[in-house]
């Protein structure tokens, strides 16, 4: 009998599995809703729908540059153990190639790897690795040279931190440097100019009521809070930091030496934001022996 396309809709929201298994599920069943959903979980297919509400703080971001644009994807499993699979590695790779074409995460998962959706390809992978996975963010960056840099690399172009770091100059080896203070200190921004503006209010809100608390005058506070905050974007802001490489050498000031300007930057963590549930070992193993 012909399999509509709502009918594989209807079995994939019942069981998360992928367009592909849904249909031939259907077809072995002769349209049968139930029988297709008993034979997707005997073939091991239906697992998705019950490992999606899991937290999934672990994975990997990979990173791609081709010509003067880079991306940086995360791609997210449940544990590192997932992070370290060859099967998984390769998708998260064939992901990240896709996104040097899409704008957004969005885009990004209705792209396709081979015939298939990314989404669908991520629903297989969760079915037959047995973890919830997502494609949580990423991010791209252009201009006239763009570097890449990957800490704690698994393999190549992934890890658990990346990299991208934009640039005018032909200073390859010095661009690598920076994008590898930028995996170690985590800048805010470029430059004060590209602070967010509540956060540099908060900042300033903090650093006056401290200075008040000092009983001096106002006359003083504000030079004291002048002081504060240029301390505080001396921190904050990448060309303003301490270059790690040589630290008597501001990243802006090192850029000028190596006749380099910095344009911009790109990094995403690992888990960078998700809460992670805790649980003590022994609701672990109960969690595991469930299923």
């Amino acid at each position: 009998m012909a399999i509509t396309a709502a009918q594989v809709k209807e079995l994939r929201d019942k069981t998360g599995a992928g367009m592909m298994d849904a249909k031939k599920a259907l077809t072995e069943n002769d349209g049968d809703m139930e029988a297709a959903v008993d034979w997707l979980r005997t073939k091991g297919l239906a697992k998705a729908a019950k490992k999606s509400g899991r937290t999934a703080a672990e994975g990997l971001v990979a990173v791609k540059v081709e010509g003067n644009k880079g991306v940086v994807v995360e791609v997210n499993s449940e544990t590192d153990f997932v992070a370290k699979n060859a099967e998984f590695q390769t998708m998260v790779g064939q992901i990240a190639g896709a996104a040097l074409a899409a704008d957004d995460v969005a885009a990004l998962v209705e792209s396709q790897i081979g015939d298939k959706k990314i989404k669908d390809v991520i629903t297989d992978k969760i079915a037959t690795i047995g973890e919830n996975m997502s494609v949580r963010r990423m991010a791209s960056l252009s201009g006239e040279n763009v570097v890449a840099y990957v800490h704690n690399a698994a393999t190549d172009g992934m890890g658990k931190i990346g990299v991208l770091v934009s640039y005018t100059g032909s200073d390859d080896a010095f661009a690598r440097q920076v994008a590898m203070h930028v995996a170690a200190v985590n800048p805010a921004s470029l430059s004060e100019a590209d602070l967010d503006a509540a956060l540099v209010e908060r900042e300033k809100t903090v650093l006056t009521e401290q200075a008040r608390e000092s009983g001096k005058p106002e006359q003083v506070i504000e030079k004291m809070i002048q002081g504060r905050m240029q301390k505080y974007f001396s921190e904050v802001t990448l060309l303003n930091q301490a270059f790690v490489v040589n630290p008597d050498l501001t990243v802006g000031n090192a850029a000028k030496e190596a006749g380099v300007e910095i344009t911009g930057f790109v990094r995403l963590e690992v888990g960078e934001g998700i809460e992670k549930v805790e649980e003590d070992f022994a609701a672990e193993v109960a969690k595991a022996a469930q299923g």
